[in-house]
């Protein structure tokens, strides 16, 4: 997989040799690769990078959310998934939530925040660099201030509502109750005080300690959930990662119950198709495409929570091959996205893998960011508070903003991802690395919700199927199915295909040019040849990559 031009660019691609990042946002970008220009490696750089955006994009990430970390260890060769996605608080039950605004926002729709905890067990188990240096960059611009983005702007003015509810969420993110302009700074001293206790005190004083206090007397204070028992209880987890094999190519990614399996199981699928050959965003690859991410979403919804999902059988070539000859000419309905009692006529529903299985075993709302540097660790992250500013509420003296993954789960009893306690919940965040007999080729991610689950594919496509670099992959417009036959679609796909797939019975939502709906990919390649790096990263938001 040599750097190829094909397709056009928008913006030029960032290349290097000493390291890369690839990042949601220029400043936290620049916070990682300060990390590599002071001797650390890449797990430093990523823990670095990750902070600081909890600074500079506060809406999407940040230590009171979680998140999975894909780790590859160059001494070592360890290749690990570091899981700080927290459970549900031990006193969360069904009955609480009657109106689905309390899984939403507010004190009843927080996870345990492992965000922290997972950045600290990184940098224990493989950083080179000491907390206080790690975290330096984020006190910086936290304590400073910096200038807002138009992208910055745009988010903090599409929660304004909510943060309104909550004072301590909007003397946080809002000036005088509004919304900061672009090129106005924000300063969140809050927040840098608390970097500097993480970096003296460790996880004791997030989880145990003062800063630990303050959110479980928040929590007390307005009803919450979150107990001084959930902090306590809190560890984040070392994790193998699951893989298929794609056109000869091992795509990694977080097991189950993440929701990763879906874009395996579409991968899968459109193996059986010469994709390539059928030419980028043709008619019929995107008609293809769609009705395969039907098939895995309705697949995902059905297994994915389940506590022991038939695996093996979901992966099974057997069942893909079954699975493919489900799609014909014209569009079906479909489900990708949340379990629902109710069918729709000539839905496409979930298949039966467990036959599979068995006959295998007798015969035989989010960021992501990656991090590489030149001894050849890295990292590929993704990690978010659910909604922009997750619960809308911030502990108050902390500058933490508590998350709202409560709202991933279902509020039907018979869903397999039901709200109950102290549970895990099927989490959409998957960060990716991408593998040959050789070494790594590609890490790649976006945020995007359930969309990240037909993101993550068509990036890695336009690689490994059409030959491009990872800025081109990255830039290429994109589609999303969601329910039934709708289809969102950016209108730089000519009008002439949009038309067809019309004509086959997709409902399409035209999008504008470039629409953050259908994420926000960053990546970075290595060519197999010379070992170089090349960084991409989204134009639909403020993505930057920076490599030396």
């Amino acid at each position: 997989m040599a750097f190829s031009s094909a397709g056009p660019v928008h913006r030029s691609t960032v290349t290097g040799r000493r390291g890369m990042i690839a990042s949601g946002h220029p400043l936290a970008s620049l916070a990682g690769l300060r990390m590599l220009m002071q001797g650390g490696n890449a797990i430093d750089a990523a823990v670095a990078t990750a902070a600081a955006l909890n600074v500079v994009e506060p809406y999407m990430s940040g230590m009171g959310g979680v998140g999975y970390m894909q780790i590859y260890n160059a001494e070592t060769r360890e290749h690990q998934i570091l899981d700080y996605v927290g459970l549900t608080p031990q006193a969360a039950d069904l009955k609480l939530y009657d109106n689905p605004a309390k899984q939403d926002r507010g004190p009843l729709s927080p996870l345990v925040p492992g965000a922290c905890g997972g950045w600290l067990e990184a940098l224990r188990r493989y950083g080179r660099l000491d907390r206080a240096r790690v975290f330096a960059p984020a006190i910086e611009y936290a304590e400073q201030g910096f200038a807002l983005t138009v992208k910055n702007a745009f988010f903090t003015e599409s929660n304004v509502a909510d943060l309104l509810k909550y004072p301590t969420g909007a003397a946080t993110y809002l000036l005088q109750g509004k919304a900061p302009l672009p090129g106005q700074v924000l300063r969140q001293p809050d927040l840098a005080r608390t970097f500097r206790l993480v970096a003296e005190g460790g996880p004791e004083v997030f989880y145990r300690g003062e800063i630990g206090q303050s959110m479980i007397r928040y929590m007390e204070e307005t009803g919450g959930l979150l107990s001084a028992a959930d902090l306590e209880a809190f560890a984040p987890a070392w994790l193998d990662p699951m893989h298929i094999t794609y056109r000869g190519y091992r795509v990694f990614v977080p097991p189950l119950p993440c929701q990763a399996i879906q874009y395996l199981l579409t991968l899968k699928i459109l193996e059986g198709f010469e994709i390539g050959a059928l030419g980028h965003n043709s008619a019929e690859a995107l008609h293809l495409f769609l009705e395969a991410a039907k098939l895995s979403g309705a697949d995902r919804i059905a297994f994915a929570a389940m506590p022991d999902p038939p695996l093996a059988g979901l992966l099974a070539p057997e069942y893909a091959a079954q699975r493919r000859g489900l799609i014909g000419r014209r569009a079906q309905p479909g489900q990708t996205e949340r379990f629902n009692p109710r069918t729709l006529p000539d839905e496409h529903l979930a298949g039966d893998p467990r036959a599979w299985e068995q006959a295998k075993g007798k015969s035989e709302c989010t960021t992501h960011f990656s991090a590489i540097d030149a001894e050849g660790n890295a990292v590929a992250v993704t990690q978010s508070l659910g909604s922009g500013f997750g619960s809308a509420m911030v502990a108050p003296g902390t500058g933490v903003a508590l998350n709202n993954f409560m709202r991933w789960f279902d509020l039907e009893p018979d869903s397999p991802n039901a709200i109950g306690p102290a549970k895990k919940n099927e989490m959409c965040m998957s960060p990716t690395q991408v593998w040959d007999d050789q070494g790594l080729r590609l890490l790649i991610g976006t945020p995007g919700s359930y969309g990240i689950l037909q993101t993550t594919p068509q990036m890695i496509m336009n690689v490994l199927d059409h030959g491009m670099n990872v800025q081109g992959a990255i830039e290429a417009p994109r589609v999303k199915t969601t329910t039934g036959l709708n289809v969102d679609a950016e209108t730089r796909i000519p009008a002439a295909v949009l038309a067809d797939l019309e004509g086959r019975g997709h409902q399409l939502n035209r999008l504008s040019e470039w629409s953050y709906v259908v994420g926000g990919g960053q990546g970075i390649m290595v060519d197999p040849e010379t070992g170089s790096f090349m960084g991409g990263a989204d134009p639909r938001r403020d993505g930057y990559a920076l490599g030396w």
